[in-house]
This record gives C-alpha cells, sequence and structure tokens, in this order.
C-alpha cells in the first residue's frame, strides 16, 4: 500500500513537472501584460513601450503595456504583485520603486526576490544638470563657485520627493559642499521645467527627455550630465564627474515577474529580452530620447538593485530625517 501511494505520488509530481515544462514550451500563447508606475508619454512609458514591441516580434503575441502611475509607484507595485505568476503578466518598475518606495511605504511587497523575480535589465537614463539661461553660467564648476558665493540662493526645482532627480541633487549638493534652496512640485517634471524655462526657478536636474523640448528651444542649458562617461550624443557636455570625481547618477528599469512565476519562464523571457535590449534598432531608438540600454542575466539584475539600494538610502535616510 506505502509503495502503491508513493507510485501515485511520483507520478502526480511528473505529470505536474510535464504541465509545467509544456506550459512554458508554448510560451507564450496568449497576450502578456506589462504593468508600468509611469504615466504615459514620460520616458518609462516609452522604454516600456520599445520593449514590449520587442518581445512581441519574437513571440507573434500582442505585449501590452498597462500604466498605472501614482502614490510614488505604489498602485502598479501592489497591482503586480496581486496577479497569478504565470508569466502572464509582468512588471518593469523605475528605480524609485525599489530604491526609495521602501523608505516611504515599508509595508509594501517590493523585495528581490521576496516578492518578485528578476528578469533582466531595459534602460537606464543618465541625469541632465540644466540652467536658466539667465542664471549667466555655462558649466557646472560656474554653478558650484556662484552657489558658494550665494549659498541658499539658487533654486532648485524638485520634481518630486524622494525621485532620483531629487536624491541626486542632495547628493551634488554634499559633494560639492554648496547649499541650494529646494523647491518641490507636486505635479511633475512639467511644472518644474515651467519655472525653470521662465526664470523663476534656477536649475533642474531631469533625465533628457523630460527637458529635450525645453533645450531644443533654448530655453534651459544643458550644463553636465552624470553619465559615468560623455555621451556620443552629447559630446561636448562634460559630465558631473570631470568635476566631482566619481559622481554618476542614473534612473533605471529592470523587468520583474511576480513571486512564484516558473524559472522555465522567467529564463525563456530573460533570454528574450537580452536580444531585444541588445540590438542596435532599440539601443539606436533608446539613444535619440538620452536612454541607453544592456543586458544583464536575472542574476546580475539582483545584484545591481541591491547596490543601487546600498548607494542611495543614506541620502534617502537623510532626507526623512529633516
Amino acid at each position: 500500500m506505502k509503495g502503491r501511494w508513493f507510485s501515485i505520488a511520483g507520478l502526480c509530481l511528473l505529470t505536474s513537472a510535464s504541465v509545467a515544462n509544456a506550459q512554458a514550451g508554448n510560451y507564450p500563447a496568449k497576450p502578456v501584460m506589462i504593468i508600468s508606475d509611469a504615466a504615459a508619454g514620460t520616458a518609462p512609458d516609452v522604454n516600456a513601450r520599445f520593449v514590449a514591441e520587442g518581445l512581441g516580434k519574437i513571440w507573434g503575441q500582442q505585449v501590452l503595456v498597462i500604466n498605472r502611475p501614482g502614490a510614488n509607484g505604489s498602485i502598479a507595485a501592489r497591482a503586480a504583485s496581486d496577479v497569478t505568476a504565470d508569466g502572464y503578466t509582468l512588471f518593469m518598475p523605475a528605480l524609485s520603486t525599489f530604491v526609495a518606495l521602501p523608505t516611504i511605504a515599508p509595508n509594501l511587497p517590493l523585495k528581490l526576490p521576496h516578492d518578485f523575480l528578476p528578469i533582466g535589465f531595459t534602460a537606464e537614463q543618465p541625469m541632465f544638470i540644466a540652467v536658466d539661461p539667465s542664471l549667466g553660467v555655462s558649466t557646472l564648476p560656474q554653478l558650484i563657485a556662484l552657489a558658494k558665493k550665494e549659498p541658499g540662493k539658487i533654486t532648485f526645482a524638485v520634481s518630486g520627493v524622494g525621485r532620483l532627480t531629487h536624491l541626486t541633487g542632495e547628493v551634488l549638493q554634499a559633494r560639492a559642499d554648496i547649499k541650494l534652496l529646494s523647491v518641490p512640485y507636486t505635479h511633475g517634471t512639467a511644472s518644474a521645467l515651467s519655472d525653470v524655462a521662465s526664470g523663476r526657478v534656477s536649475l533642474i536636474i531631469e533625465n533628457y527627455s523630460g527637458i529635450v523640448g525645453a533645450v531644443k528651444a533654448g530655453q534651459v542649458k544643458l550644463v553636465a550630465v552624470a553619465s559615468p562617461e560623455r555621451l556620443p550624443e552629447f559630446p561636448d557636455l562634460p559630465t558631473v564627474a570631470e568635476a566631482i570625481p566619481g559622481f554618476t547618477a542614473s534612473g533605471w528599469q529592470v523587468l520583474v515577474a511576480p513571486i512564484g512565476t516558473p524559472a522555465t519562464i522567467i529564463s525563456k523571457v530573460s533570454a528574450d529580452l537580452s536580444k531585444v535590449v541588445s540590438s542596435a534598432d532599440f539601443k539606436k531608438r533608446l539613444a535619440v530620447i538620452g536612454n541607453y540600454s544592456r543586458s544583464m542575466t536575472p542574476e546580475e539584475v539582483l545584484a545591481f538593485v541591491a547596490k543601487e539600494q546600498q548607494t542611495w538610502q543614506p541620502v534617502l535616510e537623510k532626507i526623512s530625517s529633516k
């Protein structure tokens, strides 16, 4: 009787494994959804749609981007954690979801790999420093010198407390030993940029896609970019690191899946995502809006996110204690 029980149990396990493998082999057999915490039209949303398009071509299936902005990303995080873990709903959060949001909302399911499983890296967005042209500075060293001469008088548009744009400004002040007057905005980049372009506020830190229109119109002037090296698309724009050694700051997005998603599906999506982000066409389309891609394995994503959390946690703690 005992032997018969083990035989039945073994048969059930074998059958379950066969079903799982068959499901992974046929995946995806229907449209796939990617939940984004970004608003439609923003850089993270555009990146997500480029990824969705690339995966859709490989899979021969529709890949839909579902925007769930609001509450600093917590709405999207909650929605993505509550879905069935079958690989048909994925999550592409921005940096703030795994770096800033846990400090703001510690009870949300946001831990890797406890709540989500890493799949791969999609894109990063170096932070650009742009100033009001009437400020009279053309370089970051000039901006720093003016800020030291007039501490607390140069205004800094903060388009969201806790966002990377805000954190970058805090680190810039600490590393350059300057004091800026932060002006917080609750309606995103557009209203903050409008005040910089009109001269009411002195500077803004943002990814390129968020300020490209104002830059091209001459309403704001770029003085530096926080990428490790000068960007090919902006060869004459110095990096922040040229004035402050080692200084880098980039937003980023990763693709993750709800905990419990079969490993075979994670592996397949990761391999296909790598093909998408490594393609010359994808890289070219991102570069136009100041975004850049690179491929990462799930293990590399896990290590990358942990390092980013370690890097920005002290800054977040400093801000929250003010």
